[in-house]
């Protein structure tokens, strides 16, 4: 594929801003503390109906302009926007949209080598030596037992091999130690705490590069997991169908891009590591005790004027990136049950509530006597789906399956607790589980249960029928009475 002549995206924050205001997702809060209230802000913000985008402002103690954004992709017409898959306004219309769009954007990824533009608005402002001083920005202290102040949630740390010239991209949490150290929590396994094992065993600084903010789809892809070897930056360039546009930091030469609005570069030096932590997990709880973790000696800051901090913290779901893990998972998981042949899968959500990983629903239309636990088995252990998948069930495709009230109603009428739920003992777990502490097992195990919800396949034609109004009668009731409905 000829992308030569394709003009690089510089992954620019502030256009995306403007279409979201257009949209009228977007509100503005002034005056708010970084010191809890922010967050508190942002944590009820993203329990409503519809949450807006947030930017906050005139945050106290920090100049005006020097900003805050969460809530970034809480909505499918934000999230539809980020993907570039065009305007979409409900779950399943955004999750069809998806499918099959990871499998193409990985294939077309090697197509996409981001393009080194010299310079862009990321060096508005340059700080070094003793000007350098992280605690300028209004990093947010988002949750009252948090270990610090976390200035990298929505961020893109960007990292290079020791032996070979992968850059890796990722979403890794970032701790303000003080002025010039930050901590960097990386799991292990993850493709930078990788790269990060190879320069320690070798003696070697390693070089980081930290992306505080930009276009959103940046940390939203930087947080999910392409191949091993694959840059991110790549993958992106895919997804926009053009070349990422980056400068090259100047003392580690690592790729950064080009309209960023602040970034973080220095070294982590082998043998430092401070205390870091605690900071929540995607599932709502605190996993883990205060540890050491890698610091990152910084030496230059890059940022815009008016620069934004990109904020997207873990907590108790629904929390600010739960929707787009839920829609994204969800495309995934529909696809791995088309590859596995199981036919007439009308829906599947992996609901926010179980971080996208726990609580998944699929429904079906029945075709056959064992459709449904064969659906409800595959989608559990699916290679997409078998990653802490404590709970699945499987539904008619007359029951939404992202409408929990729905779902509920469901297995409580068409379920029987004897027959109808197989548990599968020690699957694939975690030990970020929060309830490894009272498994037995010394390896990361958990037992899964499969539900089937749906009408008893061997009478199905004498189960009762539904008392409610059809759904085209609603859609014509809501379409005239939508003045006192939607209110």
């Amino acid at each position: 594929m000829d992308v030569t002549n394709k003009t690089p995206d510089a992954l620019d924050l502030r256009p995306w801003i403007e279409e979201v205001r257009a949209l009228g997702e977007l509100v503005e809060v002034d005056g708010a503390d970084w010191n809890l209230e922010l967050g508190a802000i942002s944590e009820l913000n993203v329990k409503r109906a519809r949450p807006p985008a947030l930017l906050f402002d005139r945050i106290p103690g920090y100049a005006d302009g020097f900003r805050v954004m969460t809530c970034s992709t809480s909505s499918p017409a934000r999230l539809s926007s980020i993907l570039r898959l065009g305007h979409h306004d409900t779950h399943a219309g955004l999750v069809q949209a998806l499918r099959g769009k990871p499998r193409q954007w990985q294939t077309q990824a090697p197509d996409y080598e981001p393009v080194d533009v010299g310079t862009g608005p990321v060096f508005e402002n340059v700080a070094s030596g003793a000007d350098v001083n992280v605690e300028a920005f209004p990093a947010p202290l988002w949750h009252e037992k948090d270990g610090g102040r976390y200035i990298g949630t929505g961020c893109m740390v960007v990292t290079r091999d020791l032996d070979s010239d992968w850059v890796n991209v990722g979403t890794y949490r970032v701790m303000i130690h003080d002025r010039n150290h930050v901590g960097l929590d990386m799991i292990p396994g993850k493709h930078g705490a990788i790269q990060y094992d190879k320069h320690m065993k070798a003696g070697k600084p390693f070089p980081v590069a930290i992306v505080i903010g930009c276009d959103p789809l940046g940390y939203l892809i930087s947080g999910i997991e392409v191949p091993f070897g694959m840059c991110e930056l790549n993958y992106i360039g895919a997804i926009l169908q053009r070349p990422v546009s980056v400068v090259k930091g100047q003392l580690t030469g690592l790729p950064i891009p080009s309209g960023a609005e602040i970034v973080l570069e220095g070294w982590a030096h082998p043998g430092d590591e401070r205390i870091e932590g605690p900071f929540g997990e995607f599932h709502g709880y605190y996993p883990g005790k205060p540890a050491t973790a890698p610091v990152v000696t910084i030496e230059r800051v890059y940022y815009r004027d008016n620069p934004i901090i990109m904020g997207s913290p873990p907590a108790k779901p629904p929390n600010d990136y739960s929707y787009s893990k839920a829609v994204m998972r969800s495309a995934l998981l529909i696809d791995a049950l088309q590859a596995a042949g199981v036919p007439d899968v009308a829906g599947v959500w992996a609901h926010e509530i179980g971080g996208a990983r726990m609580f998944n629903v699929v429904s079906i239309r029945q075709r056959y006597a064992g459709h449904a636990r064969q659906a409800g088995h595959i989608l559990n252990q699916c290679g997409v789906g078998a990653y802490m998948s404590r709970y699945t069930i499987v539904v008619d495709d007359d029951i939404d399956p992202s409408n929990m009230q729905e779902v509920m109603w469901a297995v409580a009428t068409r379920s029987d607790p004897e027959l109808d739920i197989d548990i599968i003992k020690r699957g694939m777990g975690s030990k970020n589980d929060p309830m490894s502490i009272a498994y037995p097992y010394k390896a990361p195990f958990n037992s899964k249960a499969i539900i089937d919800a749906c009408r008893p396949y061997d009478f199905i034609d004498e189960f009762p029928e539904v008392a409610e109004a059809s759904k085209e009668l609603q859609q014509a009731t809501l379409a005239k009475w939508h003045h006192i409905l939607d209110k």
